[in-house]
């Protein structure tokens, strides 16, 4: 049990490593995972992609998916009782956003750790949502085995 349990913690999840240790940290914080919310943003689709062109590809379908693959991954695990969410959109935005309407105690998430260009180029979901967020954000750092 957490020394100061909170009721209301957002996980943000990409499937790595990295937010599989995140959500582990934001379990010991609350005194039930019902009180943990875990939202996977998926980017937007390109409107020219061949699989949007051609009707293969879809949002539903992506978010059926990524729900799926969640809860088979944490099937014999007490996270598959956690509410998970998945949202199209920017990371950043959608993270923020789903923890104001939540009126979440906490935002628990890894640092990926990028640095030079590939930060310039991709950005940093942890610095959008630090410069977004109503309420506190833990940044997990130092969770990636390869850092480069």
């Amino acid at each position: 049990m957490a020394w100061f349990p909170k009721t209301c913690v957002v996980v943000p999840f990409d499937f790595s490593e990295q937010s599989r240790t995140a959500l582990e940290t934001a379990h010991e914080l609350v005194d039930d995972v019902a009180h943990l919310h875990v939202i996977h943003v998926l980017p937007q689709l390109v409107i020219a992609g061949p699989g949007v062109i051609w009707t293969t590809v879809d949002d539903e379908a992506r978010v059926q998916h990524a729900q799926e693959t969640f809860r088979d991954s944490f099937a014999d695990s007490p996270f598959c009782h956690a509410d998970f969410q998945v949202r199209v959109g920017d990371p950043g935005s959608e993270i923020t956003t789903l923890a104001e309407q939540l009126h979440a105690d906490l935002i628990v998430m890894p640092s990926h750790g990028r640095t030079g260009m590939d930060r310039l180029l991709i950005g940093s979901v942890a610095e959008r949502v630090l410069r977004l967020a109503h309420c506190p954000v833990l940044i997990l750092r130092g969770l990636s085995k390869h850092r480069g």
